[in-house]
């Protein structure tokens, strides 16, 4: 009697009816970036969706954002 009650006790060790839980996955989808809309307000867009974008124009100088957003020099 006593070896079967011993016995009973080591279950936990084996791992006999252990749950296993879903591991997190990284999601890089949550991962967001500020960025400055033409209005001069700050918005949060997800990294996915810029990576994603196509770029309208390279090497755009400050004064030429500026003239993008409204803003005088």
């Amino acid at each position: 009697m006593l070896p079967i009650l011993g016995s009973t006790l080591l279950i936990p060790f084996l791992g006999i009816g252990r749950t296993t839980q879903p591991e997190p996955e990284e999601e890089k989808e949550d991962e967001f970036q500020t960025l400055l809309k033409p209005d001069g307000t700050v918005v949060k867009v997800r990294s996915s969706a810029i990576q994603k974008s196509k770029v309208v124009q390279k090497n755009l100088s400050n004064k030429g954002l500026l003239n993008w957003l409204g803003k005088k020099l």
